[in-house]
């Protein structure tokens, strides 16, 4: 077990047939199971959802978007208004992310120096700047139970001159994020980059882990490289980070890459995945994706999944689901998330019970299989 400021993390179980472990991770707002998939809530909302909805679907912790709130509506106002759990009424755990990933995503409206980021609005244009400090005022702010350090996201692909650069800036500001954290509630989590190359993974998760963070990331994936060398990444970095920490791979999130990363170690997820694929009308099932909008669906009676819980299943055909969506009506959108986020947290409660059974492996070649048979991503 471990016992570090504001975050308990308790490994309940590891697989006796793959590296994955069940846990439990405590936080002043309540207490959540490993491996654990967060939806994002990019703007302090999951998109087309209520706290009611998210709860019904059993979801226990959310992600929220340090650099988009802090844009809009600002970190000063939320935390006028009790803090994020307060202004979007989630009494349960909410991560934020370091604001990285979006500014490096801005590309030619940024300039990075040691000092930070400095970067144009999407919104407006207007000319702000993020450092380390910056990303710990923000999020103490706003909040959240776990927060990240700020850290640079490189491009795919990047020379190794480059890469090994961005490590050493990144560890940089992560030593810079734990001196300015002031918040005693809050867990910080440190982020491990590299790019593709083994080697400055190493270094990277060799420097932090120095450090002693609460937990540790992986990030710089899902930036446009193959799934091969993506799934080789987050093996190498799994070995450099220690045991007794949970582990956060973020922004990598199709349904087989949470198998994938489970199998490697990884206790935590996050991705935009369930609910953009939800207002796009492509609906994740265990037998592959139902893109509602095809025409074969028009006149079919059955639910999105056969055995399904969740409220669109309960109460829904496709023909109305298609319907709605051909329409472009909003219920549509809800009726379609509250679908897929469901699927993703039901997907890793399978998850947890094989790892608890020590049938991983079992369970992993059952999902293969499923989806082959059924020509996943075909449809």
């Amino acid at each position: 077990m471990l016992v570090q400021g504001s975050l308990e993390f308790r490994i309940r179980h590891k697989c006796a047939t793959a590296r994955g472990r069940v846990g439990e991770i405590r936080t002043p707002h309540g207490s959540f199971d490993t491996p654990v998939f967060m939806p994002v809530g990019t703007q302090g909302s999951v998109k087309s959802l209520s706290p009611e909805d998210l709860d019904d679907a059993g979801v226990r912790i959310i992600l929220a978007n340090t650099y988009h709130l802090y844009l809009r509506p600002g970190h000063g106002l939320i935390k006028r208004l009790r803090g994020l759990h307060g202004f979007m009424n989630w009494p349960r755990p909410i991560l934020t992310d370091s604001g990285g990933f979006q500014v490096y995503s801005l590309a030619g409206l940024r300039k990075i120096s040691e000092k930070g980021v400095t970067f144009q609005s999407h919104l407006d244009g207007s000319k702000h700047f993020i450092g380390p400090e910056e990303a710990m005022e923000i999020q103490e702010s706003l909040g959240a139970d776990i927060i990240m350090a700020f850290d640079e996201c490189v491009p795919y692909p990047a020379d190794y001159d480059y890469v090994l650069n961005s490590v050493k800036v990144t560890s940089l500001w992560a030593r810079r994020c734990i001196e300015k954290k002031k918040n005693s509630d809050q867990a910080l989590f440190g982020i491990i980059q590299g790019g593709m190359f083994s080697d400055l993974r190493e270094k990277s998760a060799k420097d932090l882990t120095k450090m002693d963070f609460e937990g540790y990331a992986i990030g710089g994936l899902s930036v446009g490289e193959d799934r091969e060398t993506r799934d080789r990444v987050i093996r190498d970095t799994r070995d450099f980070i220690p045991d007794d920490k949970p582990v956060y791979l973020m922004g990598v999130g199709a349904p087989e890459d949470l198998v994938e990363g489970v199998m490697s170690g990884v206790d935590m997820f996050d991705c935009v995945m369930p609910t953009r694929n939800a207002r796009n009308g492509t609906l994740f099932t265990a037998t592959g994706r139902v893109n509602i909008k095809n025409a074969r669906y028009a006149d079919d009676e059955k639910p999105i999944e056969e055995g399904c819980q969740c409220y669109a299943c309960s109460h829904f055909s496709r023909a109305y689901l298609r319907h709605l969506f051909m329409a472009k009506e909003l219920l549509a959108y809800r009726l379609n998330t509250i679908h897929n986020i469901y699927y993703y947290v039901h997907l890793m409660e399978e998850m947890r019970r094989a790892i608890e059974e020590d049938r991983f492996d079992i369970y992993r070649r059952d999902f293969y299989d499923h989806q082959e048979k059924n020509s996943y991503l075909s449809d």
